[in-house]
């Protein structure tokens, strides 16, 4: 009996709760909604939020990268420039450093054949002064004639060839000391296989010119006097005369 009068009790305590609950929710309501008005719109729970679009950022983020790049081409840009400045320079230091290299070559080069020249021509001076002494033994030697030089010795001779010899002698001597330093002699005069030199203007000065039986043209009949030779270069022409039978 006890049991269920408490029953009863909290049956009608509950439902005088939830009617009063009821009955005072759209009062709850309008103060909560009054305050979310009064708060700023990002700041309210429940407010509804203003609509936005999203777009991608690709094209953006490639416009900012390109730009970007730029920035850094022209912060680049006096580096680069400085950079190939000195590569020309570089360039150009090498070329005239290898110019340098190939002209001191030549000038060493010049130099030493400077120097053989001289040393192979020092005397060439002194050379071409003894040249009419040893033309002056060849005509002291021509003017003696043939058939005496041939001659038996005998006393009335035996001076004459001594002389001659002497001569001979001391010729050969300063020729041969002569040939020792470069100098040689040649005779356009003799016959080469038995056949006449042809006339060459390199070694050859002509004279005269004439007719000759048996012989061509072009062809030296005739020495006047022989040239030299130092060291290959010709110190002294030999003058000839030259057959021309035209």
């Amino acid at each position: 009996m006890f049991q269920r009068t408490l029953l009863r009790q909290s049956q009608a305590a509950r439902s005088v709760l939830t009617a009063s609950s009821i009955s005072s929710a759209p009062l709850a309501l309008r103060r909560t909604t009054r305050l979310q008005q009064q708060l700023p719109a990002v700041t309210r729970p429940f407010a509804p939020q203003p609509m936005s679009r999203f777009y991608s950022t690709e094209k953006e983020a490639s416009k900012e990268a390109e730009g970007e790049k730029g920035e850094n081409a022209e912060a680049e840009d006096p580096v680069q420039k400085e950079l190939e400045e000195k590569k020309r320079e570089v360039i150009d230091l090498k070329d005239k450093y290898l110019r340098s290299v190939a002209d001191f070559r030549n000038l060493q080069e010049r130099t030493k054949r400077d120097m053989e020249n001289a040393r192979n021509f020092a005397i060439q001076r002194f050379a071409k002064d003894l040249l009419e002494s040893i033309d002056n033994l060849d005509r002291a030697l021509l003017a003696v004639p043939k058939e005496q030089l041939e001659a038996a010795e005998t006393e009335d001779n035996k001076s004459l060839l001594d002389l001659v010899a002497g001569i001979k002698m001391t010729q050969n001597i300063l020729l041969n000391t002569l040939q020792k330093h470069g100098l040689e002699r040649f005779d356009p005069g003799e016959k080469i296989d038995g056949k006449a030199q042809k006339f060459d203007p390199n070694l050859h000065e002509a004279t005269f010119m004439a007719k000759a039986e048996g012989m061509e043209d072009g062809d030296v009949m005739y020495a006047q006097t022989k040239g030299f030779r130092l060291n290959g270069r010709v110190l002294r022409a030999a003058k000839v005369g030259v057959v021309k039978n035209d």
